[in-house]
């Protein structure tokens, strides 16, 4: 039986092969012929029900091949096949009175850890599943768990954390940038309404504008000429002409050639 401290073996394979060992052979094989390596992993569990049960609680799953031999239940689970139609990405879930077990393939190209992590998932998934006919140890689950993820982390180099580390700290700096982004975009729709807005105006007063300086000079002659009367014989230029909403230089123009004509004299 297990106890809480005790390392979870990976169970040793038909041929009496630890996965260990199949591993290194299944790598020696990779360069010559392609094929996946094997990983395995087991726990201690009691049977509450009977075997039946299990294998009719796993043929509920429908990607499930279930076949139930005298004291195991097997359960395969094909991912993918190869050109030859045989299974590459694969698992074997066993289930027996007092052992579940699952050993799996590892396809070349893919991390070890990762796919490890991968089946750990799977086999939690099928113990939620089996619950109901086993008595199981969590402290046991919780120890594959912890061992699988500490594999994770001790195949982590301080060069990938590094660049966890500066990736986490780039997606903020980018997220706030998209902020800014976001309200300068904002801004500018803001700016470019506004200045819509003023350059309407500034055409309306354009327009204006010319409609004024297009007054008859001779109008405008004596309105200059009331405007000195009014005001003791003197004029502020800036002041006459935006009271009558005319341009300095139209009026100063227009002032010369009164003075020209002898209309007016300018007093030094």
């Amino acid at each position: 039986m297990f106890t809480p401290n005790q390392p979870i073996k990976p169970v040793a394979n038909s041929t009496g092969q630890k996965p260990a060992d199949v591993k290194a052979q299944a790598q020696k094989q990779v360069i010559q012929r392609g094929t996946p390596t094997i990983g395995a992993f087991s726990i201690k569990v009691k049977l509450k029900d009977d075997l039946k049960e299990v294998s009719n609680a796993l043929r509920s799953l429908s990607f499930l091949e279930v076949a139930q031999e005298k004291d195991t239940v097997n359960a395969l689970y094909v991912e993918s096949r190869d050109i030859n139609k045989q299974p590459y990405i694969f698992s074997i879930f066993k289930a027996s009175d007092s052992m579940l077990e699952l050993a799996y393939s590892i396809p070349a190209g893919l991390a070890p850890t990762r796919r490890r992590l991968d089946m750990v998932r799977y086999f939690i998934n099928l113990l939620t599943l089996l619950e109901p006919y086993y008595e199981i140890d969590n402290k046991i689950v919780l120890q594959l768990m912890e061992s699988s993820i500490k594999d994770v982390v001790d195949s982590i180099s301080m060069d990938y954390s590094k660049l966890y580390t500066e990736y986490d700290t780039i997606k903020k700096e980018g997220e706030d940038l998209k902020r800014k982004a976001k309200r300068f975009s904002e801004d500018n729709a803001s700016l470019s309404n506004d200045n819509y807005e003023l350059k309407n105006k500034n055409d309306e007063m354009l327009l204006r504008l010319k409609q004024l300086e297009s007054m008859p000079e001779e109008a405008l002659k004596v309105k200059l000429q009331e405007w000195i009367l009014e005001h003791n014989g003197e004029i502020n230029v800036a002041e006459f002409a935006s009271a009558n909403n005319i341009s300095v230089s139209f009026v100063e123009e227009t002032l010369n050639r009164l003075i020209t004509e002898g209309y007016i004299e300018a007093v030094r």
